[in-house]
């Protein structure tokens, strides 16, 4: 469903062990990230409706989510400060060609790839931290980042045939698993 070519490796959950409290601060920051990223794709497109309703819902949504990882940083006692990002995203937004309509594809698909790792991740966080809330809050998120990967995936079916958007979305995943599997040094939500 997520079209992930790769599982995210278990040094991802060593770092998780070594520095929950930098992946959570992260996490925040990806919120932010996501809540942009769909205000942006949002301006570039106005003129198209379907754009503006599904991403003033994911806008919305996304502030939302990084309230929620406010109040667990808080209830951890953990400072929300600024934090260099990780290169996952960075690398991910150099793939989108600069031609429309692919380039309006690409900025869906990646946003979609984005989701959809973040889906795995929050699924993986469920089960591996102790303590439950955070487990709790982290199954939370699973079905509202599911829909977002869907929605950006319809989208761009919406700007090329789907039988294009596949082909884009498979090399892009491609990209994406190397990107997963070489990893980052720092403990990030995407690292």
């Amino acid at each position: 469903m997520l079209n992930l070519q790769v599982e995210t490796p278990d040094r991802w959950l060593n770092q998780v062990d070594e520095d929950l409290d930098q992946v959570l601060l992260d996490h925040a920051h990806c919120e932010l990230s996501a809540a942009r990223t769909a205000l942006n794709l949002m301006v570039a497109y106005v003129l198209y409706e379907p754009v503006t309703i599904e991403m003033t819902r994911i806008i919305n949504e996304e502030l939302d989510h990084f309230h929620q990882v406010l109040e667990q940083l808080n209830r951890l006692d953990i400072d929300f400060k600024r934090q260099q990002p990780g290169h996952y995203g960075k690398r991910l937004n150099a793939l989108v060609r600069n031609e429309e309509p692919m380039r309006g594809v690409d900025r869906l698909l990646v946003a979609a790839l984005i989701e959809a790792r973040s889906c795995e991740r929050f699924c993986l966080l469920r089960d591996h931290v102790s303590d439950p809330e955070l487990a709790d809050f982290y199954g939370s998120l699973f079905e509202s980042e599911a829909g977002h990967y869907a929605t950006y995936v319809q989208l761009a079916k919406d700007f090329m045939p789907s039988d294009v958007v596949d082909q884009r979305l498979d090399e892009l995943a491609k990209e994406e698993a190397e990107i997963v599997l070489e990893g980052y040094p720092r403990a990030r939500m995407h690292s």
